[in-house]
């Protein structure tokens, strides 16, 4: 048994506990649960699945949030997975198997949420509500919002998603823009253009307005956090993305 996670699972906070049968006996799963003093536990995720002779098997199970540190990224914790099944003809029963520590996904995980909780303690990084076409691009602000403390605050790096790129007009990078100490806010002005053209997928997309931006506080550690524009914003960005394709009517 081993984690794993698809690029579709990160915007629904899930993994995939992936199971390997090698024998021919069959094995009822009723359910299956990821327990770590890393994230907060949920309930098992029911799955009702009897597995055969198989390589692997992924049953999907979303988990909870990251205990974080204000100051600090923990070190990931040993984690089991839970699960009641039935081997064969034997009665249900609960077992618990043991994730091999530390596991990389969850050290992933845990690095990637408390260090935007981190951040988020100190600032915060928003879409600007007005946007207009400039040529081929669109043009707006993202807005650095001091939130507590008084030390620099640098916007090393603006990321992209799977259906956008967003790049500061400034074309500056790592830094991007300063915060400096004793300033509320400033707008960094960026250019957002599409990343991809079959517009059928922007409407499956769960991934297309998850923006990653690296940022540094004062002398400490990089890290980054997920920027996500207003409802409003997405459909201005969908517009223009329908008409920069040449799909617009």
């Amino acid at each position: 048994m081993s984690l794993n996670q698809w690029r579709s699972d990160e915007a629904s906070h899930a993994i995939e506990i992936s199971v390997r049968n090698d024998t021919s006996t069959p094995v009822r799963f009723h359910d299956v649960q990821l327990v770590t003093d890393s994230f907060v536990t949920l309930p098992p995720a029911q799955v009702e699945t009897t597995l055969g002779k198989t390589p692997r098997t992924d049953f999907q199970v979303t988990y909870g949030e990251a205990r974080c540190d204000p100051a600090k990224v923990p070190s990931v914790k040993p984690a089991t997975v839970a699960a009641h099944l039935q081997v064969g003809n034997e009665p249900l029963h609960e077992v618990r198997f043991v994730i091999p520590h530390p596991d990389p996904l969850l050290a992933q995980l845990v690095t990637a949420e408390c260090g935007a909780f981190i951040l988020r303690q100190s600032v915060d990084v928003t879409f600007g509500a007005s946007w207009a076409h400039v040529g081929k691009t669109l043009h707006g602000v993202l807005m650095v919002t001091r939130k507590g403390g008084n030390e620099p605050i640098t916007v090393d790096d603006l990321g992209n998603t799977t259906h956008f790129d967003v790049k500061p007009l400034s074309g500056r990078h790592r830094p991007v823009i300063v915060l400096a100490p004793g300033s509320r806010s400033v707008e960094i002005p960026v250019e957002v253009t599409p990343a991809r053209c079959d517009m059928h997928a922007f409407a499956e997309a769960k991934k297309a307005y998850l923006f990653p931006v690296w940022a540094t506080v004062g002398g400490g550690k990089m890290y980054w956090l997920i920027s996500t524009p207003s409802k409003q914003t997405q459909a201005t960005f969908l517009s223009y993305a329908e008409t920069a394709c040449g799909y617009a009517s």
